[in-house]
């Protein structure tokens, strides 16, 4: 990257100023996949009779994501500007995002255009993706990035809010205005980070440097992401490793958690479709209520063990709407497992990064995360489903629970890893 971009003299910025400016920098991103995922599907269905080939067109982005996500996230850790690593990355990255997002209904009369303008957006969006999120740890103290991460997560789950709203209120009679107003919201984003960042000034970016300027050759900071996940893979210390598996187990439980939910209420619970999909609406406000107090809790009790409760919480009330299969026990159960679940995803990332050996890799390790997060999302409700088709509807919440214990286990593991080790760590 070029190293003349002009730009202001650096200024430090607070903890709590740079945790709301990259949970706007995601609660712009999160904005547009929300509104996308709920009203690109329509588009699509006036031309393709088949619900599996949509499901396939929007489920494409995921797939790009676990290949695109990290090696984009290894250049930003790479990039060296007066800017910082990141917020080239993003200054140009968000607003092509934006532009393509505003041309999706202009698209629609055309299949195949609009399958041009769905993998573009795709494509620049998942680019930033992990990008914005790597502020945190290149601006934030180990011992503070819990907190910093949970204020992500909830500028995160706000935007399902958002998106709703603007269905509710624009869609149905002016679906191109709708659509215009969520690139809005991320124009206005964007330059508030622009005018506000420049990571140069960051902790993180500042390690790097110094690291650069000690070792003029190193196979951790300068090394492609392929190297840096052999590096993880061979390291006798398997924590990274264990760690990545099990935000894939998780992230396999709860998605499995979601997307099966509303077939669950209707087989199980005798539920109507609409019911049965608003099962989850309520456990939405128990994870926004519960994500910052895990972070206090994480930070005053050691995350690993944080995380361990509350996937064991989680687990739980899985089994506790086993037992009790009305649709007000699942309701609770649900409630009971987001605010479980808040611990872990509040934590696992942080931990994550907290396992970095380099500063210079910090971008890296949140692709890693994402990667991990993404590839349990494909697999969760196949492996659930799966399970269903063997067992019956009624033992789905069962089939999670397991599935949640098993990466119990593995969290488990790395924490007795972990005390084992002599190097102190804030995890």
């Amino acid at each position: 990257m070029s190293t003349t971009i002009p730009t202001a003299p650096p200024r430090q910025l607070g903890p709590r100023r740079i945790t709301l400016l990259v949970a706007l920098a995601v609660f712009a991103q999160e904005s547009m996949w929300n509104f996308y995922d709920s009203q690109v599907p329509p588009l699509l269905r006036d031309h393709l009779a088949s619900a599996a080939l949509v499901g396939f067109i929007m489920g494409m982005d995921n797939l790009l994501g676990i290949f695109i996500q990290p090696w984009m996230a290894n250049r930003s850790d790479r990039t060296r500007t007066r800017w910082g690593r990141r917020m080239p990355y993003l200054a140009v990255g968000m607003p092509l995002a934006a532009l393509l997002f505003v041309t999706l209904p202009h698209t629609a009369d055309s299949l195949p255009l609009l399958i041009v303008v769905i993998v573009a957006f795709a494509l620049v969006s998942n680019s930033f993706k992990p990008i914005g999120e790597a502020l945190v740890p290149d601006f934030i103290a180990p011992e503070r990035r819990s907190r910093a991460n949970a204020a992500v997560k909830i500028a995160s789950s706000l935007t399902v809010i958002v998106a709703a709203v603007v269905s509710i209120v624009l869609v149905d009679d002016h679906p191109a205005l709708a659509f215009a107003v969520i690139a809005l919201i991320t124009l206005v984003s964007v330059t508030v980070l622009c005018l506000s960042i420049r990571d140069s000034s960051s902790p993180g970016y500042q390690a790097a440097v110094a690291e650069d300027a000690a070792e003029e050759s190193t196979a951790v900071g300068q090394a492609r992401i392929r190297d840096t996940i052999w590096e993880i893979v061979r390291d006798t210390d398997r924590s990274r490793l264990l760690l990545i598996v099990a935000i894939l187990v998780f992230g396999s439980a709860w998605a499995g958690s979601r997307a099966l939910v509303t077939p669950y209420g209707m087989e199980t619970l005798g539920l109507s479709r609409g019911d049965a999909g608003g099962i989850t609406l309520p456990s939405g406000v128990a994870f926004l209520l519960a994500a910052y107090p895990t972070a206090l809790f994480a930070e005053r009790f050691g995350r690993l063990r944080t995380m361990i409760a509350g996937m064991a919480i989680f687990a739980a009330a899985m089994l506790l709407g086993t037992l009790f299969q009305t649709p007000t026990g699942t309701v609770v159960a649900f409630c009971i497992g987001a605010a479980g679940a808040s611990a872990f995803l509040v934590n696992a990332v942080v931990v994550l990064w907290n396992l970095a050996p380099s500063a210079r890799v910090f971008g890296t390790y949140a692709a890693l995360y994402a990667v991990g997060w993404q590839s349990g999302a494909f697999l969760g409700p196949a492996l659930i489903g799966g399970a269903v088709d063997i067992l019956g509807w009624q033992t789905m919440l069962l089939d999670i629970a397991v599935v949640a214990a098993v990466a119990v286990v593995i969290v488990v593991r790395i924490d007795r890893l972990q005390r084992r080790g002599d190097v102190e760590r804030a995890v």
